[in-house]
Parts: structure tokens; sequence; C-alpha cells
């Protein structure tokens, strides 16, 4: 049997592209993937400090590149909690152990993927001090398990965001999640960082030849099936999450 490290190298590539492709579709799939693959190898917080670079890379062009699709009303409520989420998380990352909130995660993103995938949720909406909650929760998961796409795109199926909207929008909040934890990462990881840089460097070159190969992808699926493709990756992540894959 080849040797982990070996067998995690020859996987990194062509999973950071897919997770590059998949986030470009559904606005989050970078570090539900990767953070996993490396976790086998590194451990789970060494993993969340060495994705955050290259999801940042990523998220930074897939937002240049769909900017004019922002909702602006729903980054800045949104966003502004999701920041302040992903620094509490963050800083609380090096201290606390992630499992059973990983599974809360998971059982959460199970509940609104099927949820959207059988129509149960067609008619929830997140707005005011609900709007509020989800944001700071996908940001702490952010910064804490390095998995805050998925509860910020199980909060945003409940708006009334277009397939280019919905991406866009959380393209955005992801980014602002970014700048607010990777200060902290790279203060609390950064020796970890330096001493695995080829490691970065290609997961970075992944994801973004799969963020570049992903957006003609986005523009082809129907406007009614966008909401379909986005639960049933929800449905995949909380499947992970609760079998402990992470």
């Amino acid at each position: 049997m080849p040797p982990v490290d070996a067998v995690v190298v020859a996987l990194l590539a062509p999973v950071a592209v897919a997770a590059g492709a998949i986030a470009s579709v559904a606005g989050f799939g970078i570090g539900s993937l990767l953070t996993p693959l490396l976790t086998v190898r590194f451990g789970a917080a060494a993993a969340v400090t060495l994705v955050a670079l290259p999801h940042a890379l990523a998220t930074a062009i897939r937002f240049a590149r769909l900017r004019r699709f922002v909702d602006r009303p729903v980054l800045i409520t949104f966003g502004i909690a999701s920041a302040a989420g992903g620094l509490v998380g963050a800083l609380a990352h090096a201290v606390l152990g992630s499992d059973i909130l990983a599974v809360v995660l998971g059982i959460l993103l199970l509940f609104v993927g099927l949820g959207g995938l059988t129509g149960l949720t067609a008619n929830l909406r997140f707005s005011g001090l609900w709007s509020t909650v989800a944001g700071v929760a996908s940001g702490v998961f952010g910064g804490l398990v390095g998995n805050q796409g998925g509860i910020r795109s199980a909060a945003l199926l409940g708006t009334e965001l277009n397939r280019e909207a919905f991406v866009a929008t959380s393209t955005a909040i992801g980014l602002v999640v970014d700048a607010a934890r990777i200060p902290v990462y790279l203060a609390t990881g950064g020796p970890t960082i330096v001493a695995n840089l080829p490691i970065v460097g290609l997961a970075a070159v992944g994801v973004v030849v799969g963020t570049l190969l992903g957006e003609p992808v986005l523009r082809r699926i129907p406007e009614h099936r966008f909401r379909a493709v986005v639960s049933a990756i929800l449905v995949a992540l909380g499947i992970m999450l609760v079998a402990g894959v992470r």
C-alpha cells in the first residue's frame, strides 16, 4: 500500500480542481473537500490552516468575475455577522475540539438539503434576527472547522436570490469571512504554512483551475434546477460530516 503522504499528494490536485469547480456552481465546497483530505495527513487543525489560503485565492477570483451579481443588502447584513463569527471561530480553533460541532453542522445540512430536494423547505425564509444568527453561525463554523459555506448556503436558500446572485453573494460573504480568519491563522499557524508551501501551492493551483472550469457549468444549469443541485451538495456534505470524514 502506498504511504499516506503519497496518496494525499496524488489526490490533492484532482480534488482541488473538483472543489474549485463545485464552488463555482454552488458558492461553496473548497474547504468542504480539501479539509477532509488534508486532515488524513496533517490533522484537523493544521488542515484548516493550510486550506485557508487556497480557499481565499479561489474565492477572490470567483468574486472578481461575479461581483456585478452581488446582492448588497444580503451581503451587508449577513456578511458582517459572518465576519464576526469567523473571527470568533478562528480564535477558538486552536483550543476547542470540533468533532461534536461538525456532527451538529452535518445534521443541520442534511435537514436543509433534504428539505430542499423534497420541497419541504421551499417556503423557508431567513430575515431579520434569524439572518444575523445564520450569518454568525456560518462564520463560527468556518473559523472553527473549515466548513462555512454549507450553513451559509443553507441560509441563502431561504432567500429569493437567482443562481448568479446566490453564488456571487455567497462568494462575497466567504471572502469577508476569510479576511477575518486568515490573519489569526497566520499568527497561530504560520510555521505550518511555511513548512508545507508546496502543498498549499498545489492546492491553490488546483482550485483556481477548477474555478475557471466551473463557471461555464453555472451558466448552463437551468434556474429551476439550481436549488436542487445546491441541496444535493448540502446532503452529501452533511453525510460526510456526520460520518466523521473531516
